[in-house]
């Protein structure tokens, strides 16, 4: 078997205007849509960061693609995700997801390994989570992921969305968002996006969740690295109480050195709240200075830019095997990523929370597989008894995809730009911010 065609679909979703430290969502997420062909007509399909420089990215290994058997293919390509002949790892920027260029290598070999684990198991008649070890679990359980936002809900001109959830800003309006995506989709934990108001409004906002909720739904906050090392010490232990009993704090600041700073300051207040990270450990090259200070202790990892489904998996062994969690990280994503994420989570033992996902702010208008949304119930995605993936596109909603994706104006994501234009023209992103 042999790759006869690649085909890169660059597509367009609305996406509300929801707030985070990077500044405020545009009315449009980007996906790269991803279709490998193999010369018996089977094929395998992957979803990745969208707009020009990820597409072009994909364009460039063409070449390297194209006419190679799948089975080989990711062994070929493994200098992207080894460091190349330097052997060196990347290490963190704080850019936005899907803009740092020092994975992208990795994002764009993600991709690939992806389709072509879909196009094999397609082929051979397998689950993806079946090729790549077994699976360990039948459901993934997700978490809720609540964000401050403004009204609306995406899209521009013609093609605006209604608003599901409304605006945001407050505590009680942020409850009232939880309540109302828990009722619909049955979430068991909270993972809530903050460095975005004052710390005390943040703080508020949690504690109310916990009054609501009660002390057995599992509360997280992260608010991107938005807080001095004085600041997080401070929100650690005014929220001890309420990140207890399976919650974190998600890089509350900047760096290996400040977290380890700030976990050494709330354990000698014997407050064990573990920090979690997506920003500061990032690759493997990471990991022994995090183990050595003991600046983390639950990795949020992401297929898409840790180098694909194999590597999660020895990311999650290493992590066993030093006493650290594991979830996963998500962005802004349809179908395709959703199943992707969930595959690998089916298949990795040591997952120990919740895995991120932002599914519920996109629109069932905008979903590219056949049958439409992926269903979250109880919280959790549940592994299909089929080939691949266990999706398919919808060829029609694909091209309505990639005809949004012409005519709206953005390339690549730019919260910055976004804050500037809506909220205030002189914002820009600032670490620490309190």
């Amino acid at each position: 078997m042999l790759i006869s065609d690649f085909r890169i679909h660059s597509i367009a979703m609305a996406d509300p205007p929801l707030r985070s430290s990077y500044g405020l969502h545009q009315p449009y997420a980007l996906r790269n849509v991803i279709e490998l062909v193999s010369d018996d007509g089977v094929i395998g399909i992957a979803e990745t960061y969208g707009g020009d420089q990820p597409a072009g990215a994909l364009e460039a290994i063409r070449g390297k693609v194209v006419g190679v058997c799948p089975y080989r293919l990711t062994g070929d390509l493994s200098p992207m995700v080894e460091g190349g002949a330097s052997g060196l790892e990347r290490s963190q920027t704080y850019n936005v997801p899907g803009e740092n260029p020092l994975d992208a290598d990795a994002r764009t070999y993600s991709a690939i390994e992806t389709a072509c684990l879909d196009l094999i198991g397609k082929t051979v008649g397998k689950p993806v989570c079946d090729l790549i070890g077994g699976r360990v679990r039948d459901k993934v359980p997700f978490s809720a992921y609540p964000f401050y936002k403004h009204a609306g809900g995406g899209g521009e001109g013609d093609d605006l969305r209604d608003d599901e959830y409304g605006e945001a800003l407050s505590p009680e309006s942020l409850v009232k968002q939880v309540q109302q995506m828990r009722a619909k989709y049955g979430f068991g934990s909270i993972k809530f996006k903050g460095g975005v108001l004052a710390p005390e409004v943040e703080i508020e906002t949690l504690r109310q969740l916990r009054q609501a909720l009660g002390q057995a739904v599992p509360l997280r906050i992260d608010p991107n690295c938005a807080w001095s090392v004085e600041t997080s010490v401070k929100v650690g232990r005014d929220l001890a109480g309420e990140l207890s009993g399976g919650g974190y704090l998600e890089d509350p600041c900047v760096g290996l050195e400040g977290m380890a700073e700030v976990r050494r300051r709330l354990l000698a207040d014997g407050i064990e709240t573990p920090l979690a990270s997506n920003v500061a450990v990032t690759s493997f090259g990471d990991i022994p200075e995090a183990v050595r200070r003991d600046a983390v202790q639950v990795v949020l990892c992401d297929h898409h830019y840790w180098g694909g489904m194999r590597r999660v998996q020895q990311l999650a062994r290493v992590c066993k095997t030093f006493g650290i969690g594991l979830s996963m990280h998500s962005n802004s994503h349809l179908g395709v990523s959703l199943m992707a994420m969930a595959h690998v989570a089916s298949a990795t033992t040591h997952l120990t929370y919740a895995c991120d996902t932002h599914y519920p702010w996109q629109s069932e208008i905008d979903e590219i597989v056949e049958g439409g949304r992926v269903p979250i119930i109880d919280g959790c995605v549940e592994i299909p008894d089929k080939p691949g993936l266990g999706v398919t596109l919808d060829t029609d909603q694909l091209e309505r995809g990639k005809e949004r994706f012409r005519n709206c104006p953005y390339r690549k994501r730019d919260d910055e730009a976004e804050m500037q234009k809506h909220v205030d023209s002189n914002w820009t992103r600032k670490l620490p911010r309190w």
